[in-house]
């Protein structure tokens, strides 16, 4: 996940501003897993930060042990601090979807360095949804604040058939969006994520 805001939003990133948006300007540590205490580089961005340790960790206390030999969709992807840690922590393989084409090559240059089995689509995340189809048994969905993509990335995940039958879906939203997810998502845990909020939900088969 990548902590990515709308334009309007006026938390700035982590760093200090460079004339160059593609220098980086941060770093991603891993905290857990087989990729434990790895450093990475992360792009300047407006809004582009790694999800907090803190939140990272109690995220994945709760997948725990879901984790092992999982196939991992991280929808706005951004730094990919998500993506990265599931596979760090025992997940069989991590499609990474970003748009920004600086910010993906980086993430790209990330996992090489990891040798870790992650691939990224450069492609827009509602996009990527409306082609063909993989189900995934683990999605992370950060879109952007305030921008409307939650919903609409929501139904498509349910609706296109990218889930498997019990996946687990976390999505973070701002603090005061009351989500319209799909029936058969049940809330399992949530956690306040800065301005935000994180729940993480368990889907059942539909009725």
């Amino acid at each position: 996940m990548n902590r990515r805001r709308s334009p309007s939003a006026k938390r700035p990133a982590r760093g200090t501003r460079r004339d160059s948006p593609s220098r980086a300007s941060g770093r991603l540590r891993l905290i857990g897993g087989d990729y434990r205490r790895r450093q990475l580089p992360v792009l300047e961005r407006p809004g582009l930060r790694p999800t907090p340790d803190r939140i990272r960790e109690t995220l994945f206390n709760w997948l725990a042990f879901e984790l092992a030999g999982a196939h991992v969709l991280d929808l706005y992807a951004g730094t990919g601090a998500l993506g990265l840690e599931a596979l760090s922590r025992g997940a069989a393989q991590a499609l990474f979807v970003e748009t920004d084409p600086d910010v993906a090559a980086s993430l790209s240059a990330n996992i090489a360095t990891l040798d870790a089995n992650g691939h990224v689509r450069r492609q827009a995340a509602l996009a990527f949804l409306a082609g063909p189809v993989t189900p995934f048994d683990i999605v992370f969905l950060d879109p952007p604040f305030r921008q409307g993509h939650a919903v609409d990335a929501c139904q498509a995940l349910e609706a296109h058939g990218w889930l498997s039958e019990e996946a687990s879906i976390y999505l973070e939203i701002e603090h005061e969006c009351e989500p319209r997810v799909p029936a058969n998502w049940q809330l399992h845990r949530e956690v306040r994520a800065g301005d935000g909020i994180g729940r993480l939900y368990r889907r059942h088969r539909a009725a």
